[in-house]
């Protein structure tokens, strides 16, 4: 899913997120640790949105959200992970499967 990501997991690096930065490349993407929420807010371009729990398992998607848009609070995600549009369809994720993080 994805190849080559970055990580999320400061205050400051989650605030800024993708903000300013060009449309993600397939197997790029960004890991935004202990979020429950995202926004597409003066985003230049759509993601796909994958929500998962403590123990890696996908609870939740949103395939090609829009810039400008308010995501759903997902209480039980512990990472939310942002990736280009056709990520999802290409790698059949779905709710329920187990994700891998490796360094």
């Amino acid at each position: 899913m994805i190849l080559y990501g970055r990580v999320a997991d400061t205050f400051w690096l989650r605030l800024k997120g993708l903000l300013g930065a060009a449309p993600l490349q397939q197997g790029e993407g960004l890991v935004l640790v202990g979020e429950k929420s995202i926004h597409t807010l003066f985003m230049g371009f759509p993601l796909d949105i994958v929500y998962v729990d403590k123990n890696y398992q996908v609870i939740r998607t949103k395939v090609n959200m829009v810039p400008y848009r308010l995501g759903p609070f997902v209480a039980q995600a512990a990472y939310i992970l942002e990736l280009p549009v056709g990520t999802i369809s290409a790698s059949a994720t779905q709710v329920d499967d187990q994700l891998i993080f490796a360094t």
